[in-house]
């Protein structure tokens, strides 16, 4: 059975309701071997997983070249990668030793560069280590006040006097990339944004999950307005929706280790699921794509065994009584969408 797709924004690009986030191929947190990586996208695109995201930033170049590699030949892939930092030649590099969370060998080092030139020569440079003549989505990358502290001003000017913004709305009407847009985990980055550029989509993690839906505010309203779409990244919050509180080991949350209040959060949650015989991380991953500005989620897969879990989790049947009691419970808000067939109270 053909994967179900959704719209990108306003544009042509349709992608499936799930998709690959390919940042544990650039070796985030921990080394993934040649062949590994390999038979990871082999069997993503097997499983119809065929809208993949990557950027210059996952181990400095590694996961680009990986996804190239893998995706050479074919006609039914969407691809997006970011823009937004520029790698620059590092001959201090000597091994996979950590930087900036990814074990890669690859000899450069990331600068922020959101001027007009420094994203066309980002773009560019994608083209070349992902070996493609093409690249469908350009994300805007880490743009944003938590990202940027102090220097947000400066990087936002960038964009906007810089020409950051222009040079991505000439490659859209070039022809030569279909869509853009801006890949953060900050809300208020993405209302800026919405205000400076004609978007055509978000890239947002972890801000619209079980655990947050503070999205439904203002973000998700002007989207529905601009129409704009949301490819979603993060939906177990850095593991803590996938490991859940009755393992040895508990998730982080946010990239850090759990507060004892989220971890309470997340008990209760697990303990409905528990109830209804339905798995945490299957209830998180549905729950994501139940809100129709949501085109993709996109988890991130370092292993085939994790590509089938994914699939199987985007299967698990869910109860309507299962929404209707995390309502009740006050652990989901009443005006987030639910899946089809969800009772609505």
């Amino acid at each position: 059975m053909a994967p179900v797709t959704r719209p990108i924004g306003r544009t042509r690009l349709r992608v499936p309701e799930i998709g690959f986030g390919a940042a544990p191929l650039g070796n985030l947190y921990r080394p993934v071997a040649e062949a590994q990586a390999s038979a990871t996208l082999a069997a993503a695109l097997d499983a119809g997983l065929t809208h993949i995201d990557t950027a210059p930033y996952y181990g400095f170049g590694l996961s680009e070249r990986r996804v190239g590699d893998a995706v050479r030949g074919r006609q039914d892939i969407v691809l997006s990668t970011k823009v937004g930092r520029l790698l620059v030649p590092d001959g201090r590099v000597q091994d996979e030793a950590e930087r900036h969370g990814f074990h890669s060998a690859l000899p450069f080092r990331p600068v922020y560069d959101y001027s007009h030139d420094g994203i066309l020569r980002s773009w560019e440079a994608s083209l070349q280590r992902l070996g493609l003549a093409r690249i469908d989505i350009l994300y805007v990358h880490d743009i944003g006040r938590q990202t940027h502290g102090d220097a947000h001003e400066a990087m936002m000017a960038q964009l906007t006097r810089g020409g950051g913004f222009r040079a991505l709305e000439r490659l859209r009407a070039e022809g030569a990339i279909s869509a853009f847009g801006i890949g953060v985990n900050e809300l208020q980055a993405c209302l800026d944004c919405l205000l400076l550029a004609d978007l055509d989509v978000i890239l947002l993690a972890g801000r619209y999950t079980l655990l947050e839906q503070g999205a439904l505010d203002r973000l998700m309203p002007v989207c529905a307005e601009r129409g704009v779409t949301l490819t979603l990244g993060g939906v177990f919050n850095s593991g803590i929706l996938a490991t859940g509180t009755r393992g040895p080991f508990i998730g982080h949350y946010n990239y850090a280790p759990a507060s004892v209040e989220i971890v309470e959060r997340v008990r209760r949650i697990e303990d409905i699921c528990a109830r209804h015989a339905v798995p945490l991380p299957a209830a998180a991953l549905q729950f994501a794509l139940a809100h129709p500005q949501v085109s993709s989620v996109i988890p991130g897969l370092d292993c085939p065994e994790r590509v089938r879990a994914i699939s199987d989790m985007h299967q698990t049947p869910i109860p309507p009584d299962l929404w209707a009691e995390l309502r009740a419970s006050g652990l989901i808000r009443t005006d987030a969408p639910v899946p089809a067939g969800a009772s609505c109270p």
